[in-house]
């Protein structure tokens, strides 16, 4: 195991930005920025040992300042949508910034995408790790509490990427912190082909600004029914069948876990390549993104079109702080919020 540091670009006020590549025994790698704690790039072997980019992501400090889709951001201060944007705790109403029509979305006008996070590296003889911290002050976006977040982005000689999160807050808060990559295992100009398995039996009804209602949906004959493995191009075709594939022109869901404690959520696999990653989560639900309003140029200059990644961003449930029947995403002064997710890597 080796990490490696280069220079990324300096920020408007002259903070030297840092790119971290942790590197496993195979040669595959996994690069991290401290901008906006940012998963740059993901390289794996297909199943002949050839090297592989399965991660959507951009070449310069600047695209990730301001170019759009989250592409590998740490979404925060509370990731996902909350209606109307604004919420009630502890007998006080919070207002936040419309940036989703009237909602908020991952954390509103300036998000922990957009923040500088102090970085430390951790060398082992199995797994590597960069450890991101940031501190987010009281009423920051809103939100009330200061609050020290924590993102250890661990790589090991297995192709696991390990995604463990801390923050404590000495305020009551409201906070759900997630990933935003896009994956495609191929390098193929989409990953229609590609297979999905989610372990799901439910998932979070919504209104028409995706908004849920409290409501939860069962999947059983539906194309959101992915307890079997589907090819995400065949469920899309599946649309007008599906009132919430048929509203976005995709998959935009968040999906109710089976289980609880660390358990896989899903699979998702390329056939062409072999290349295989099985997520694994403590989190409750999972929001399963097709990528299609992604219309921008990324690594090599690459265009990222409609369906160029999927996103399989673990999360607790959109809008949970307006629905008390869903998973809370309460944080009490002084209690320790902590969460972990598994990007496991293989190719067969």
């Amino acid at each position: 195991m080796s990490i490696s540091l280069k220079p990324f670009g300096v920020d408007l006020i002259g903070r030297q930005m840092t790119l971290y590549t942790m590197t496993n025994k195979l040669g595959a790698s996994v690069s991290v920025l401290d901008f906006g704690a940012h998963i740059v790039s993901i390289k794996v072997p297909d199943r002949n040992g050839k090297m592989g980019e399965v991660c959507l992501g951009y070449d310069t400090l600047e695209e990730y300042d301001q170019a759009g889709g989250y592409l590998g951001a740490t979404v925060g201060r509370v990731g996902n949508r909350i209606g109307g944007a604004k919420f009630t705790l502890n007998g006080q109403e919070y207002t936040l910034f419309k940036n989703d029509g009237p909602n908020t979305l991952h954390g509103g006008r300036e998000g922990f995408d957009k923040k500088w996070w102090r970085g430390q590296t951790l060398e082992a003889e199995n797994e590597d790790a960069v450890i991101f911290t940031y501190v987010a002050h009281d009423m920051e976006e809103g939100f009330p509490g200061k609050m020290r977040v924590q993102v250890t982005f661990a790589w090991d000689d297995e192709c696991r990427l390990s995604i463990r999160y801390l923050a404590q807050s000495d305020k009551d808060t409201i906070v759900n912190l997630t990933n935003h990559s896009y994956f495609n295992l191929s390098g193929e100009k989409d990953m229609l082909s590609h297979t999905l398995q989610v372990n799901a039996d439910c998932v979070t009804d919504v209104d028409s600004g995706l908004i849920p209602t409290g409501e939860f949906l069962s999947v059983a004959g539906t194309a959101l029914d992915l307890r079997t493995p589907k090819r995400i191009g065949d469920g899309i075709a599946q649309r007008k069948e599906c009132r919430l594939i048929d509203a976005v022109d995709g998959y935009d869901v968040n999906f109710v876990l089976n289980g609880e404690g660390m358990k896989e959520a899903a699979v998702l696999r390329d056939e062409a390549t072999g290349r295989e990653m099985r997520v694994l989560t403590t989190e409750p639900g999972m929001q399963v993104y097709t990528g299609q309003g992604l219309d921008q140029n990324g690594h090599g200059g690459k265009h990222y079109g409609p369906y160029a990644g999927v996103a399989l961003e673990t999360q607790h449930h959109p809008d949970s702080i307006h629905h008390p029947n869903f998973p809370s995403i309460v944080l009490k002064a002084g209690d320790t919020y902590q969460t972990t997710t598994v990007y496991a890597f293989s190719a067969k």
